[in-house]
């Protein structure tokens, strides 16, 4: 038996108001478990139409269950294990726009319709010269949503009061900016009008957001078990961890329809995401940027059995606390929270998360997330981060791609690929051929967007860690810091 609204009791229909690009886990488990969290606790009362943006996907399998899917929520809550599911009941359909355009045209129509969600992917929102008007359906989602707009706009005569709330939730910066750019720039190639842009303007919103919860996705290795405890089959479970984050830059009529704070979500309303950003980044991409190279090296696998490590843990909590948040402009109670939160999160019993699949592009990874906190410190505090310094020190070591007597599956770009090995060819067993290596690596502007040689006490301290951890191993160096 599969599930469906004759298996499940509480399925209500509910008016269509949200349009969703993406049928995928994230938005499953992400902002259709919000939806669902305010039909249950509020007047909201209603519905997602998901939309499938590419040609192959999943809507008719969501369709054979009605909509309907099992979410769990699985990790630590206040300290302890917990693992709760329930049917989600807030999908009323999904339309595959390649097979049943005008079925998608005709969600236009929907008086209620209110808001646009999506997750396409980080290429999802990008110009594709080759889409036009005509196109049944256009190749990309900006493309697909402008079609949309128009017909809505056309339908409606303009009415400034059928406009939409357009909240992407693609991990790029700026999505909402950038997708209106989209937006009007194939608008004005499709000569639809001045009429049509500023209904767009006055009618609809685009919001910057940012997004943060691990979705795992569907649990094959325990499907079994979870088809037994429910007592039916579903094809469409997810899991996903407790935490979750929604920082949205929206106006003020967005904020009173979609009163998620209030009951008790963890969604801001903002005027800038730019911090929040920034600490997602430094704190949570950057711990694990920092701990992989020093946990692997050191004999572990797994990002949980490293935080809970003695050594290696105290390691990367003092990263954290000491090197990082200092280097951010939130308020340090706020900062502090956010950092036990994710460390919490790295300790999360029903995830295993190896430290090899974070490992890749762990050079660009380390530009981004880390070597900001490195100058920022250096700035302010007018020395290096020891920590930090050592986690890059454990990662040129790293790309030597070698652990005792095991090989190290590395994967980078072919330029720094090809610059780690010529550096580690000319190791000759000195110090001098360490601090050789440093100074190359260091030097690689393409990757760092400067010489770090410039770095006052950076060159330094990076070869004095990585002579201690090739000549006495990580478990002994890491004593030193």
């Amino acid at each position: 038996m599969q599930l469906s609204k004759k298996v499940f009791s509480g399925y209500t229909d509910r008016p269509e108001k949200v349009l969703q690009f993406g049928e995928g886990n994230f938005l499953r488990c992400f902002a259709d478990w919000m939806f669902h969290e305010l039909n249950k606790q509020t007047d909201f009362n209603g519905s997602v139409i998901a939309i499938q943006p590419i040609d192959r996907g999943m809507v008719d399998l969501l369709n054979e269950q009605d909509g309907l899917y099992t979410l769990y929520l699985r990790g630590l809550k206040n300290g302890q294990p917990e693992s709760i599911h329930e049917t989600i009941d807030v999908i009323s359909r999904g339309i595959n726009p390649y097979t049943e355009f005008e079925a998608y045209l005709q969600t236009a129509t929907l008086p209620e319709m209110r808001y646009v969600i999506s997750n396409t992917t980080e290429a999802g929102i990008a110009f594709d010269e080759n889409d036009g008007p005509t196109s049944l359906p256009p190749n990309s989602y900006p493309a697909k949503l402008l079609v949309w707009l128009n017909h809505r706009f056309l339908t409606f005569g303009g009415d400034t009061t059928k406009g939409v709330h357009i909240i992407p939730c693609e991990l790029i910066e700026k999505n909402g900016e950038n997708l209106r750019k989209i937006i009007l720039q194939l608008a004005e190639k499709w000569n639809l009008g001045e009429d049509f842009n500023v209904w767009l303007d006055t009618a609809c919103t685009f919001s910057n957001t940012l997004v943060d919860r691990i979705v795992p996705g569907y649990p094959r290795e325990r499907i079994a078990e979870i088809t037994e405890e429910l007592g039916y089959e579903d094809k469409q479970v997810v899991e996903g961890e407790h935490f979750h984050l929604w920082v949205i830059e929206a106006p003020e009529a967005l904020q009173k329809e979609l009163p998620f704070p209030s009951i008790g979500l963890d969604v801001l309303y903002v005027n800038d995401l730019t911090p929040y950003r920034t600490r997602k980044v430094r704190i949570l991409n950057g711990a694990h940027t920092t701990l992989v190279p020093v946990a692997y090296l050191y004999g572990i696998d797994t990002v949980r059995e490293a935080v809970e490590h003695p050594v290696v843990g105290k390691f990367i909590k003092e990263a954290i606390f000491d090197e990082i948040i200092p280097t951010l402009e939130l308020s340090k109670e706020e900062l502090e929270k956010f950092a036990a939160e994710v460390i919490d999160r790295f300790r999360n019993p029903y995830i295993k998360h190896l430290l090899t699949s974070i490992s890749l592009n762990s050079f660009p990874k380390f530009e981004t997330r880390v070597l900001p906190s490195i100058l920022e410190y250096v700035k302010r505090k007018g020395e290096v981060p020891q920590k930090l310094a050592f986690s890059l020190a454990a990662t040129i070591a790293f790309y030597r791609g070698k652990r005792g007597e095991e090989s190290i599956p590395l994967n980078d770009d072919a330029a720094i690929m090809a610059l780690l090995s010529n550096a580690w060819s000319t190791y000759d067993g000195t110090e001098e051929s360490l601090g050789q290596i440093v100074k190359d690596v260091l030097a690689y502007e393409k990757n760092w967007k400067l010489d770090l040689n410039s770095v006052e006490g950076l060159t330094a301290a990076v070869t004095k860690h990585l002579i201690n951890i090739t000549t006495n191993g990580v478990q002994k160096a890491i004593e030193t810091v």
